[in-house]
């Protein structure tokens, strides 16, 4: 099964994007690579757009 980055041609995350969202646990933890369903490159790619997106305010760090 190939990741769905890779198979929609998906270079880069943009931090600014809301669809993040879609890849944090209710706890805001970022989700893992069989839960995203991402390959390793995409999801190092991910994973440093939340980490952006949460220095900037615009995702949380916590949820309570």
């Amino acid at each position: 099964m190939r990741c769905s980055a890779c198979a929609n041609q998906i270079v880069d995350f943009d931090y600014l994007d809301s669809s993040l969202q879609r890849s944090l646990s209710a706890w805001s933890k970022i989700k893992t690579r069989r839960e995203t369903r991402l390959c390793a490159k995409h999801q190092r790619k991910l994973t440093q757009a939340i980490k952006r997106a949460r220095f900037l305010a615009i995702l949380p760090y916590v949820n309570k």
